[in-house]
This record gives C-alpha cells, sequence and structure tokens, in this order.
C-alpha cells in the first residue's frame, strides 16, 4: 500500500499543479495591459468583469479550452463552455443573460460534437446562444466561449474577504472522472431543473447578505483556487485539507487538482456559516468550513494530525497579480 503523501508534498504539489500554473501567467498578462491599475477603472481578479449598470452590475466573461481538451473530449468541452462561464456569473453572485461562442475547426464534422455539446448545455441551463463566429477551415480545433450577465447592488467578489471570516467550500459530489482527465463531472445527466437551482443558490447568498466574497474553483483545484482569493482580499489562512467535501473513493492527492462542475468557495461571517452550509445541504451538495482567514497574507494548510505547511506567501510574491491595490484573475 502507497502512503499518503506528507503535508510538505501536498503543498509542494499544489504549488506545482499545472492549474497552479496557468493562473501564473496571468501576471505578466495584467502587467502588459495596464489592468493592474485601479484607475484602470474595472477591477481585475473576479470570475467575471463587473461592471456598474443602473441598479445593479452587468457580468461579463470569457474562457478558452486547451486544444487537447477540444479534441480528446470535443462534446464536453462545447458542454464546458456553457457550464463554466455560468459557474463565472454565479460565483459573482449574478444570473446569466446570454452566451457567444468562438469555434475553429478543420471541417464541419469535427465542430459538430462541440457545438451539440454547446447545444445541449444551453438547453439544460436555460440560456440563450446569442452568436459568435466559427471557422470550420482551420488547422486545428479551438473553442472559447463568453458569457454576460447581471447582478444586483451586492456582488461577491474577490476582493472583499476578511480575516475572521470562515472559508467554506461547496461541492456536487454525486458526479465522476471523465477519465483520465482531472474534470469532476457532476452536471451532464443532471435533470435542467435541478442544475439551475443549484446555480442560483449562489445569487441567493449575494442578495440575502450571507456571504461576504465567493470564487469559482476552477482548474488550480480547491486550495489553488483560494489562492487566488486569498491574494485579491490581502489575507491570508490556514485551509484543513481533512475538512474539503470529497468522494468517499477518491485519493486526497487526486481531489487537491481536481476541476468540479459544481464547486465554490465562500468566505462567510462565523455567524452566519451554518445558515450558508445549511442552504446547500438543502440542495444535495456537500458544504463545509475548511479553514479561517486572518491578516498573516500566508496561506497554509494543515492535514489531520494538525501538522501544517505554506503553500503561498503573498508577501514574498505574487501569484496572479492581484490585491487591494491590484488586478488578477483572467483578462
Amino acid at each position: 500500500m502507497t502512503a499518503a503523501p506528507g503535508i510538505e508534498a501536498l503543498a509542494r504539489q499544489i504549488r506545482d499543479a499545472r492549474g497552479v500554473g496557468h493562473k501564473r501567467d496571468i501576471d505578466a498578462v495584467v502587467a502588459r495591459l495596464g489592468l493592474a491599475s485601479r484607475h484602470a477603472g474595472i477591477p481585475v481578479g473576479d470570475d467575471c468583469a463587473a461592471i456598474p449598470d443602473g441598479d445593479g452590475h452587468l457580468l461579463l466573461a470569457i474562457e478558452g479550452f486547451l486544444d487537447s481538451f477540444v479534441a480528446d473530449d470535443p462534446y464536453f468541452a462545447g458542454y464546458c463552455g456553457i457550464m463554466v462561464n455560468l459557474s463565472d456569473v454565479a460565483a459573482m453572485g449574478g444570473r446569466p443573460l446570454a452566451v457567444v461562442d468562438a469555434l475553429w475547426s478543420r471541417d464541419a464534422g469535427m465542430a459538430d460534437p462541440i457545438l451539440a455539446g454547446l447545444s445541449d448545455a444551453a438547453a439544460l441551463y436555460g440560456v440563450p446562444i446569442v452568436g459568435g463566429h466559427t471557422n470550420t477551415r482551420a488547422a486545428a480545433g479551438n473553442l472559447a466561449v463568453a458569457v454576460l450577465g447581471r447582478a444586483g447592488p451586492r456582488l461577491l467578489t474577490s476582493f472583499d474577504a476578511a480575516p475572521g471570516d470562515d472559508l467554506v467550500a461547496a461541492i456536487d459530489l454525486r458526479g465522476r472522472f471523465r477519465e483520465p482527465h482531472p474534470y469532476w463531472d457532476a452536471s451532464t445527466g443532471a435533470p435542467g431543473t435541478q442544475l439551475r437551482g443549484d446555480l442560483a443558490l449562489l445569487p441567493g447568498l449575494a442578495e440575502d447578505g450571507l456571504a461576504r466574497a465567493a470564487k469559482d474553483i476552477s482548474m488550480a483545484g480547491t486550495v489553488g483556487t483560494a489562492l487566488m482569493l486569498l491574494e485579491c482580499s490581502g489575507v491570508g489562512g490556514v485551509i484543513d485539507l481533512d475538512a474539503i467535501p470529497r468522494p468517499a473513493d477518491v485519493p486526497l492527492a487526486r481531489w487537491l487538482t481536481a476541476f468540479p462542475s459544481f464547486g465554490y468557495l465562500v468566505t462567510v461571517r462565523p455567524d452566519r456559516t451554518p445558515a450558508v452550509i445549511a442552504r446547500f445541504a438543502e440542495r444535495g451538495i456537500a458544504a463545509s468550513r475548511i479553514g479561517r482567514l486572518d491578516a498573516s497574507r500566508v496561506a497554509r494548510v494543515r492535514d489531520a494530525a494538525a501538522a501544517e505547511a505554506v503553500v503561498w506567501d503573498f508577501a514574498a510574491g505574487p501569484l496572479i497579480g492581484c490585491g487591494r491595490d491590484g488586478a488578477g484573475d483572467a483578462p
């Protein structure tokens, strides 16, 4: 039997994960485009750009997909084009309005499963595809999808977590891995009414003032996503790895780099944590308090034996280049 990795090894695995590496590329792009200044107008570092509009906000986000993913699982790539964008809107406390896509393929036959995935997901989640760009005479297949959403005056952002907040993770465990990839699929095969109702939980938390900040769990994994949230808010904290909701048969080391189809981190005042966890539980979604935030600007992880290891010290250097005086997630 192989021994479970020690806490230092797990911390190193999180830092070295491919998804975290991709997030580290953001810092240079933010600097080159001049997005790191508060004078840029729209803070960058959230799941969506939040644009003030009347008594609320328009939300705009885009996702691009690795060409290897599009080639290996074209239907699910198209499906994810809808799913992950809607997750980004929900993470900001918003609801989607419409989607556009940009698709390149070598021929119409290669495009068909991608388009099928887009179409099926749009129908299940109840969001219209209103246009886009298509090229079926390209040298290779690529996909990008953008979403427009709307939120009220209360946003869930990456910038508003505060020392003393609880960090809550909510993940739908009713799924399976799409082997051999790290994608945990709890969406395909689920009824549309369930999917739409689950996404509505996040804007409900925002509108009822129950949560302070939130972030959609991305390809960086649960802890990697927490790093981005902590950096943007200028805080630190400790994450209890064994408290992260996880399927019983999935090893912790694999789960730490998994991308769940429904997964969120939410920061909550401790007196409101039971109510937030209960809302997720009512819909069959596993949720638990996985840590407490502090003013250290150091992100640590802790194992069942209470051993700790530092994953990132933001005072020593940025991850994605955001913060209270900066910017960050995906431009």
